[in-house]
């Protein structure tokens, strides 16, 4: 497959890089834009010229290091599964901690190339502020490896500890040593134009006992009430509005796209299953599920891959890096709200498999933070009308609320308490199957601590 011309660029710029005696290599690439087949090309031509013996990559998910290794082994022609004859292994960086002495002893004996996909997981500038991963990293990796390329879309902490092998400018500014931002993405027709929807309603009526209150917005509300953003995206009108909206859209691009699908991000399992069942009763649609508590949900993400099945629902396992290029519509409906976990989600449908790249549809809620960073993609891509609003409909016509089934909702939305699931209730432990611990680590899994969320600045290569 030919290389994209900023795939090309950014393998000869870090190959410059290593023959001047740098050994560290920094590639920030917009979701989508193709960093796997980029790092994975770059792999190959250090075996070719003859600068390594092995390569291991490390990654944050399952999914996403076997999606690497497939990557690795088709363009290096070469096994890497980490059995004996291999030219290496793909692993994650949970796996990373049960290594003994033993593997790390490679670094010493042959030169090895590490790939360090979503780096920005591993935190630390040394022992005493990195975290598990980045402690790893430095005492086992640093220094020890010929070479090392750290990849990442999305170069945010929340904290103050710094990403590991990364380096600062004196304005705290991250420096990258190649970047391609999502505008150029777009321009070149490497990554789909997102159209971003944020749903609000202007008549919203919140009960609490024998109490009603009035609200005239998402934004309202949850400043104003007792209402947590939970409990809102746990509301079945809200719910079916959103997926009403997405389904029609969908169908719309499977008239031209057969096989285009949609991705549905839940906020917990039993929220995810909840989904499905109003996916098959209120639009007659069939869905897979995607979850931890799955027999097997990385076979069910490699099936849907292939498959034309038009919906998939998942908590936290079709987040980052994830590799399903027919997703074209989205639902965020999750209670996680940080920009990192926002354009990961966001970059699941702007990554191009169609000769025209088209767009990449993602409804929301109408949430503050969601808005804000809404309408900070809007400033990355000024030429395009990224950001739109829909406001659910007023009950005036008099139809039935039936209607929903056919993308209207005739009632204001209405919230309850008492109609929302209750977490920590023995009941919903019991019925669901998993405890609250379990339900905890589905909704933050692949987003291992706590991210920055802030606008990324561009002035060169250094990036906030």
């Amino acid at each position: 497959m030919k290389l994209r011309q900023w795939q090309a660029e950014c393998i000869d710029k870090a190959l410059e890089q290593y023959r001047s005696g740098n050994t560290h290599f920094m590639c920030l690439a917009t979701p989508g834009a193709g960093k796997t087949m980029m790092a994975s090309t770059l792999a190959k031509k250090l075996l070719e010229i003859g600068n390594i013996d092995l390569v291991i990559c490390l990654s944050p998910s399952v999914i996403v290091s076997e999606d690497f290794q497939s990557e690795l082994e088709v363009q290096t022609g070469k096994r890497l599964d980490g059995k004996l004859g291999s030219n290496g292994c793909s692993l994650t960086y949970q796996a990373m901690l049960s290594l003994g002495s033993d593997f790390w002893a490679l670094l010493s004996e042959f030169r090895v190339f590490v790939i360090f996909d979503e780096i920005h997981h591993c935190a630390g500038s040394g022992a005493q502020n990195a975290n598990a991963w980045g402690e790893r990293i430095i005492s086992q990796i640093q220094g020890k490896a010929a070479f090392t390329l750290a990849l990442t879309g999305t170069p945010w902490r929340s904290d103050s500890i710094p990403i590991v092998l990364a380096r600062y400018c004196e304005s705290k500014r991250i420096r990258c040593d190649y970047s391609y931002g999502l505008s150029k993405a777009i321009s070149e027709g490497v990554c789909r134009t997102p159209r971003l929807t944020l749903i609000d309603n202007d008549q919203i009526i919140f009960k609490q006992g024998n109490e009603r209150c009035f609200y005239g917005s998402f934004c309202e509300l949850l400043e104003q009430a007792d209402c947590s953003y939970q409990n809102l995206v746990e509301n079945e009108d809200l719910v079916a509005y959103m997926i009403g909206k997405a389904n029609k859209k969908l169908n719309q691009l499977r008239m031209h796209v057969p096989d285009a699908g949609g991705l549905i991000v839940a906020t917990s399992v039993a929220h995810a299953r909840q989904i499905h069942g109003l996916l098959e009763t209120r639009f007659n649609e069939v869905a897979d599920i995607a979850t931890y508590l799955e027999d097997d949900a990385i076979s069910i993400i490699q099936n849907y891959k292939q498959s034309s099945t038009k919906w998939i629902i998942s908590v936290g396992m079709i987040s980052e890096g994830t590799n399903l290029p027919r997703l074209h519509v989205c639902c965020h409906l999750t209670r996680v709200k940080t920009e990192l976990y926002f354009r990961q989600i966001l970059g699941r449908i702007l990554r191009v498999n169609d000769p025209v790249a088209g767009e990449g549809f993602l409804y929301m809620p109408a949430e503050p933070t969601l808005s804000e960073f809404a309408h900070r993609v809007a400033e990355d891509i000024p030429k395009e009308n990224v950001v739109s609003f829909d406001s659910m409909p007023n009950p005036k016509s008099g139809e039935p609320k039936s209607s929903a089934k056919v993308l209207e909702l005739d009632s204001p939305l209405e919230l309850s308490l008492s109609d929302f699931t209750n977490h920590e209730s023995k009941s919903d432990t019991l019925a669901c199957g998993d405890s609250l611990l379990a339900r905890s680590y589905e909704a933050t899994l692949n987003i291992p601590g706590r991210f920055k969320s802030e606008v990324l600045s561009f002035t060169g290569t250094v990036f906030a």
